[in-house]
């Protein structure tokens, strides 16, 4: 079964430190994060879009500390 992320944050602090990415956050010069994805080897990408272009923006290996938040419309 495979659930949609809605959001993730990075960072021990969750609170006070943590950088937080949500779908549809605007970043990187008019860019969008269009979707956060869990891949096999416990890391996540977020990949972000403009236009019609899709690219992967950052990725957070299984080292850091990540809280993930699903999306609960289904």
């Amino acid at each position: 079964m495979e659930f949609v992320i809605r959001k993730i944050s990075i960072g021990t602090d969750y609170k006070n430190e943590a950088m937080h990415y949500s779908i549809g956050q605007q970043v990187y010069g008019g860019h969008e994060i269009f979707c956060i994805q869990e891949c096999s080897d416990n890391s996540c990408v977020i990949y972000i879009k403009k236009s019609d272009e899709v690219m992967p923006w950052k990725k957070f290996n299984s080292n850091m500390a990540i809280a993930i938040e699903y999306d609960l419309e289904y």
